[in-house]
């Protein structure tokens, strides 16, 4: 008998989010196909968990995410906002205007090489390529048997760095006709109506309009689900959506309880258009936001490349085996969106997953409901190795980045963790020493994956409770992802002794990821605390005037510090000694 499938809605509230968002659907989508060949089996990861089963009004089966994406006016730039998955026809009578008619033509926006292409293959302007790509449609299916909407696209190479203005500029996927939201009291671009201020975002819920057509969609997800485990939401932290976010999770919180809350807290390491005053709106943004979501949800993570949560933050992280520019949100998010997809593994697993619900209870002990966030995008392992070889080679080094802004851990301590790891199959994951032969380590000394990255983690962390998932099946990076891997990465994303041709893709990579309870929220959050401590809030009148008002930034502030102390462990206290005196 199959597991049940557990469903979860996502919702993505924000630019940067659909970023991100963008970037996960289509390495989710890359993965839905697999060869009717024993020797491939099907992925262990539960598509039907994000994804939905529909019917076109001519039959075709199509397999859209269960999402709901919210942007600002001008955010879509060729993309219709109803999609082009489904024709939606409009019932009523028909009429004859009788008087004078003026017609008004706008140049519609061009669409990049990509789009063209995947146009073209949506459209079977080319006859013969057309019914290839059908056969090819007729035998992918996804985990569950469904057929999968999307055409399987050819590893063309696309520079889509100059082109990428939006996140509907590079999205594989075709939607739901009811996941786009926009948001047209503010715009996108320009310099006036922008959604800047937390205030802004969350008077939005106050709107009987808005919050009537949020509400349907969330039903029209929600209803279809058997067993609905709980929401996915993506959302920017520090302009406006941050206090959007604050009102949909407090809805989701009051209206589904029992459901879980997963939130990740999105940042991107630039702004294209900032400025001194904007970097202050960001940071009360940014505080605003930790301590709201992470309240009203059941877990909270800040998932960004930036070195702090600050103005003033360290330099960006930065991967052995990637070459990203820290400028492009089209670069920094596709490495946000390979972890994500690996950290969202627990919950989405066909054997052996957890509940949302069950991974929020392991880490929300004493209240703690932040978590932290590190990655090895990929994971840097050599061809033709095992994983014991590969964990060694660390030596006391951690294999993993930080991916939550809250600076890089140096130590073991840690209250709870859940370590992901993908990509890897059969023999790898184990040493395969000769009878006779001497293990270099203990962790070749044992029989699974399994136990060997729970050695690991008992080695490093031996006092922290952990939750360790492998799955065999890699992250498939395939176009419109950029070429942001190093030469030394071979096509499926192992080291190699020789550089990869610049006209090969990787098209598949390993990856490690680790959701931590740590300490390091402590020294994280306080700082920020202290930071906005120091400046003189009344200033910021614009802030201000946009719905928060001075008092609620001084109660949030308490309630940042408190957030901060339960995160502190005994041995922080002699260094903050001097903090608890102001």
């Amino acid at each position: 008998m199959g597991s049940v499938c557990r469903e979860v809605v996502t919702l993505q509230l924000g630019h940067y989010a659909n970023y991100v968002g963008t970037h996960w659907w289509n390495l989710q989508d890359a993965s839905l196909c697999y060869d009717a060949d024993p020797h491939n089996p099907p992925s262990e990861v539960r598509s039907d968990a994000v994804f939905r089963e529909g019917l076109t009004q001519s039959g075709q089966t199509t397999y859209p995410p269960r999402l709901i994406a919210l942007d600002l006016k001008g955010s879509l730039n060729t993309l219709r906002q109803e999609g082009t998955l489904y024709e939606l026809h409009r019932q009523g009578s028909t009429f004859t205007w009788e008087g004078e008619v003026m017609t008004h033509k706008e140049d519609p926006a061009e669409k990049n090489m990509f789009l063209q292409d995947l146009e073209r293959l949506d459209q079977g302007e080319a006859e013969g390529e057309f019914s290839q790509q059908q056969q090819q449609r007729e035998q992918c299916r996804g985990a569950e048997g469904s057929v999968n909407a999307s055409v399987e696209r050819t590893q063309k190479l696309f520079s889509l760095e100059g082109s990428v203005r939006v996140w509907s500029d590079f999205l594989r996927i075709h939607l739901h006709p009811r996941s786009i939201s926009v948001i047209h009291q503010y715009n996108h671009d320009g310099e006036a109506n922008r959604m800047e201020a937390f205030g802004q975002g969350e008077a939005l819920l106050r709107e009987p309009l808005f919050l009537e057509e949020l509400e349907d969609r969330l039903h029209f997800f929600v209803e279809e689900c058997d067993y609905l485990q709980g929401f996915q939401v993506l959302c920017d932290l520090q302009d406006g959506f941050s206090g959007l976010g604050s009102g949909v999770t407090e809805l989701l919180h009051d209206e589904y309880r029992g459901r879980g809350v997963f939130t990740w807290g999105l940042g991107p390491i630039t702004h294209p258009d900032t400025s001194p005053v904007k970097d202050v709106f960001h940071l009360l943004n940014t505080v605003l936001g930790v301590v709201s979501l992470s309240n009203h949800s059941s877990l909270f993570c800040p998932l960004s490349l930036r070195g702090g949560l600050g103005r003033r933050p360290p330099p960006h992280i930065t991967f052995p085996h990637l070459q990203y520019d820290p400028s492009l949100w089209y670069h920094s998010s596709a490495v946000l969106a390979t972890a994500l997809d690996t950290l969202t593994l627990p919950y989405r697993t066909l054997k052996d997953s957890a509940t949302m619900g069950q991974l929020a209870d392991a880490f929300a002990v004493s209240g703690r409901k932040v978590v932290t966030a590190c990655g090895a995008v990929p994971f840097p392992m050599m061809l033709g190795d095992c994983l014991p070889n590969a964990l060694a080679g660390f030596g006391e080094a951690l294999p993993w980045k930080p991916l939550s802004a809250c600076g890089e851990q140096i130590d073991g301590r840690c209250f709870a963790q859940s370590v992901s790891l993908r990509g890897i199959e059969g023999q790898s994951l184990v040493s395969q020493l000769a009878p006779g032969t001497q293990p270099p380590s203990p962790l070749h000394c044992y029989g699974s994956g399994e136990d060997v990255l729970t050695a690991y983690l008992q080695e490093r962390y031996p006092s922290t409770p952990s939750m360790v998932h492998l799955v065999q099946s890699p992250c498939k990076p395939m176009t419109p992802f950029p070429q942001i891997f190093t030469p030394a990465l071979g096509k499926h994303g192992f080291l190699e002794s020789g550089s990869r041709p610049a006209s090969t893709q990787v098209d598949s990579v390993p990856v490690l990821t680790c959701l931590q309870s740590s300490p390091l929220l402590y020294r994280c959050l306080s700082e920020l605390h202290s930071e906005v401590s120091a400046l003189d809030l009344r200033r910021f009148c614009s802030f201000l005037s946009a719905g928060t008002e001075l008092d609620d930034l001084r109660e949030a502030l308490q309630d940042l510090k408190a957030l901060a102390q339960q995160y502190r462990m005994n041995s922080d206290l002699d260094a903050s000694s001097e903090e608890e005196s102001d």
